[in-house]
């Protein structure tokens, strides 16, 4: 065999073992995902029998309690029922027996003095006044069988009935949920958890939305609303954590089923504003800057150079003051000092009347004014690098977009210098204004 043959032969042969590597790594790869597929089948039924039972055990205890204070309740009425009764005939009977007493003397009396007539002619007298005075013919009424209560259980054969229909149809076992986590997505302190309907059947009209730090945490309700997508905060960076949701129609008390748990974490830091600035009060997080009553006024930065492009910066607007032309709130290349403004070179921003200011000139375009609850974004991308118009140096264009109250504005911002990230800053000249970032 020649050279150049074994040569061919050996290429084909390294070139048969690459493709029997990736075989085999891509069945080791299923296999690891038949593990995991059926662990979930083998936990969640595990689970799910666990919860059956529990809830049962709780709902058994919980009927024999309502029986059982139904049954007092019952038995309590029938007691009332039977002293109200009785008491009125106990009495009609205390008064008859003294009649019987009364009558059984006056005819003892009545024999003797008939006995002794003859002798004693006064006591046959006595006899007969006593008796006109005791009134004879005055006799208490006593009720008949008729108008005496009768008191009967009046069972309900139909409950039975109902309670079986009713137990029959209790609790459901879904083999999958309706609603599954579609996509994390890591920010600064914190993650975008996205989800989508997967049953077309199912009509959600509001959605629940849990998170734990670790598994041996309990879940949390960190969202309840419409949206299909909510930023979760203060979460630590590098850690995992577990995210679920579930959902439930108008009208429904009942939610669905939970989704499959879904890890995620964040590597990003998250934006802080920096401390020390005289004008400003910070949060335990110094995510969040209050404007004070100082008469400093400084424009407040943040702690470092966070936000890059590729991003989507935030700014919520919690609580708003008196407007000013000079407030602010936007991302510039770097902090400068003796500044009341973002409205300057090497800056973008948003005053608080929606004006934008691209290097410190205004734009023509502009957003609505800020209000309490308004939401701020920015996205940037790096388009193109070139050189300036008269070859001083290199030009850096970013294609910026500033979304505020459902509108946005989309610009080129240039920048004659390298920055692979930005800061962030506000102004506010009076107090009231106060400012989340994240």
């Amino acid at each position: 065999m020649e050279s150049a043959d074994l040569e061919a032969l050996l290429i084909e042969a390294k070139e048969s073992m690459e493709a029997a590597r990736n075989y085999r790594t891509e069945l080791q790869q299923r296999l690891l995902g038949l593990t995991q597929a059926r662990r979930q089948i083998k936990d969640s039924a595990a689970q799910t029998r666990d919860t059956l039972k529990q809830h049962f055990l709780d709902v058994k205890g919980a009927v024999i309690k309502l029986l059982d204070e139904r049954l007092q309740a019952l038995i309590q009425e029938v007691d009332t029922i039977e002293q109200e009764n009785i008491k009125p005939l106990d009495e009609c009977r205390k008064l008859l027996e003294q009649g019987v007493s009364t009558a059984e003397d006056l005819l003892k009396e009545g024999e003797i003095a008939l006995s002794c007539m003859a002798r004693e002619p006064e006591n046959l007298c006595n006899f007969t006044n006593k008796a006109m005075h005791i009134q004879l013919d005055s006799l208490p009424e006593v009720p008949s069988l008729v108008e005496a209560p009768c008191l009967s259980a009046q069972l309900d054969d139909s409950f039975l009935s109902a309670a079986r229909n009713h137990i029959s149809k209790h609790c459901t076992v879904a083999s999958r949920p309706p609603i599954l986590i579609e996509e994390l997505i890591e920010r600064p302190g914190a993650i975008l958890v996205r989800w989508c309907k997967v049953d077309d059947e199912f009509v959600a009209h509001d959605y629940r939305l849990q998170c734990r730090k670790n598994v041996a945490s309990h879940f949390e309700d960190v969202y309840v609303g419409s949206e299909s997508e909510f930023i979760v905060l203060h979460i630590d960076p590098n850690t995992d954590y577990q995210f679920r949701v579930c959902g439930r129609g108008d009208g429904r008390h009942e939610w669905s089923p939970w989704s499959v748990s879904q890890l995620g974490k964040t590597t990003l830091v998250p934006h802080e504003w920096c401390s020390g600035f005289e004008g400003y009060s910070l949060s335990s997080r110094r995510n969040i800057a209050l404007r004070n009553d100082s008469v400093s006024h400084e424009v407040l930065y943040s702690k470092a150079a966070t936000y890059s492009s590729g991003q989507t910066l935030t700014f919520r607007v919690e609580s708003v003051g008196q407007l000013d032309k000079r407030d602010s709130i936007g991302v510039c290349v770097e902090p400068q000092s003796g500044y009341e403004s973002l409205q300057r070179d090497k800056a973008v921003c948003i005053s608080t009347s929606g004006a934008v200011f691209v290097n410190g000139k205004e734009m023509t375009n502009q957003l609505p004014p800020i209000t309490p609850g308004s939401t701020i974004t920015f996205d940037m991308e790096v388009v193109s690098l070139g050189t300036s118009n008269n070859n001083e140096g290199p030009i850096h264009k970013r294609r910026v977009t500033i979304g505020s109250n459902n509108r946005e504005v989309v610009f080129d911002w240039m920048l004659e210098q390298i920055c692979d990230s930005l800061y962030f800053g506000c102004s506010f000249t009076h107090s009231g204004w106060k400012v989340l970032v994240f």
